[in-house]
């Protein structure tokens, strides 16, 4: 069991935490993904492959979180009443953290399938099978979702200074 979860954590881990933005939250996730995988491994289907479907099951309950987030109510924490005063980034900090708030507003099917393809680098047809989708689906949904990112980096003015700053 704990070679199991040593084997997986990591990879399940950055799916959740990716999706979530936040560490405890994917942490928490993790968590629970592997536990529900070890509970059903005996429903596992053992013609597919293993790492897929353990995706598929991270991304489900990262789905339902995100899911009740939405669904309490938003308050204003706080943290935001008071001034930051935390040294600003590094460069390579900032552009981190407005890739991740880009993707953050990617449509979740979208980001889900860009995740696993390019941090997690499944096959498209093995994020296909994770997710249960025909394959054209998942190759648009890529697409569309690279789209959104690039959209999203333009209207916060974020390509224009990765442009400038390669010239």
């Amino acid at each position: 069991m704990l070679e199991f979860v040593q084997r997986f954590q990591d990879q399940i881990f950055g799916l959740c935490y990716r999706m979530l933005s936040h560490r405890q939250d994917a942490e928490d996730m993790t968590q629970e993904s592997l536990s529900r995988a070890l509970r059903s491994l005996s429903t596992w289907d053992r013609t597919r492959e293993l790492l897929p479907w353990l995706m598929a099951i991270a991304g489900n309950r990262c789905r339902s979180l995100l899911s009740s987030r939405h669904r309490r109510m938003t308050t204003t924490p706080l943290a935001d009443q008071f001034a930051d005063r935390t040294p600003p980034p590094d460069d390579a900090d900032n552009l981190a953290e407005e890739v991740q708030r880009a993707l953050d507003r990617v449509r979740f099917d979208y980001r889900q399938a860009f995740l696993l393809f390019h941090e997690q680098q499944l096959s498209y047809l093995e994020i296909a099978t994770t997710l249960d989708r025909p394959l054209g689906t998942v190759k648009t949904w890529v697409h569309r979702a690279r789209r959104e990112l690039i959209d999203q980096l333009r209207k916060r003015e974020v390509l224009e200074e990765i442009s400038d700053a390669l010239r």
